[in-house]
């Protein structure tokens, strides 16, 4: 998935600070669990031989899963203009997007 792209695009061609927060916050967020999915896949290709491909395949699914899921979850919080943190990333996206209030 590539959420974070598209986080880009908005933070770089949109001035409202509710916009542009949403938009560093999906950097963050979506930045992070790709990051996360690449370590994934390569540890899944890994411990194949260790007879733990079939665990570790689901747990792929599984985050993959998770992260669609807040995907929508954020999208619909931003498309209804609900203020909508996720605890961690919500600092580093204020920093990232500028003044936002």
């Amino acid at each position: 998935m590539l959420g974070w792209l598209t986080g880009i695009i908005f933070l770089l061609i949109d001035k409202r600070p509710f916009v542009r927060f949403h938009a560093a916050q999906s950097i963050v967020v979506f930045g992070a669990l790709f990051v996360i999915r690449i370590a994934l896949a390569f540890t899944i290709g890994g411990t194949y031989y260790l007879g733990l491909g079939l665990m570790h395949l689901m747990l792929f699914f599984l985050f993959g899963l998770v992260t669609f899921i807040l995907w929508l979850v954020l999208m619909v919080q931003a498309y209804q203009g609900k203020w909508f943190e996720i605890p961690i990333a919500a600092g580093i996206a204020r920093n990232l997007a500028g003044k936002v209030n």
